[in-house]
């Protein structure tokens, strides 16, 4: 997962604010997510202004520092679904990586196999290999 995806076609991009940039970027990272660009405040290096974060399968994530200005602060956590060939994978990683395991791994009666965390920053993921038709 060491090649940055190619993101110039991707139309979709997930997005949501941080307390903490840092520990999110050392979590994505962990997880499998590759930076693409990140933007900081010119007047304070730990606030991330603008950040993109490439998912290897295609699709990614945006996200700034939450600041008092924002009209984005105070919104609730955001979730996410993540179609990957080895959900258990991605599922250990992000656990290792200081998630907490909401939806443990399993097999689906609809197909697939996926499991759910929440972040360090409380945002919901799911990891899965079913991939919606």
């Amino acid at each position: 997962m060491s090649k940055t995806p190619d993101v110039s076609r991707t139309t979709l991009w997930h997005t949501f604010v941080v307390r903490d940039a840092e520990v999110m970027t050392a979590w994505l990272a962990a997880v499998g997510f590759t930076e693409h660009a990140t933007h900081r405040d010119e007047q304070d290096d730990s606030v991330v202004v603008h950040a993109e974060w490439a998912w290897p399968g295609g699709g990614g994530i945006m996200f700034g520092t939450a600041r008092d200005d924002s009209p984005l602060s105070g919104t609730a956590p955001a979730a996410a679904y993540l179609v990957t060939p080895d959900p258990d994978a991605a599922f250990d990683a992000a656990v290792a990586a200081g998630a907490t395991v909401v939806r443990p791994m399993e097999d689906h009666d609809y197909g697939g196999r996926g499991g759910s965390v929440n972040d360090p920053e409380g945002n919901h993921w799911s990891f899965g290999s079913y991939q919606p038709a």
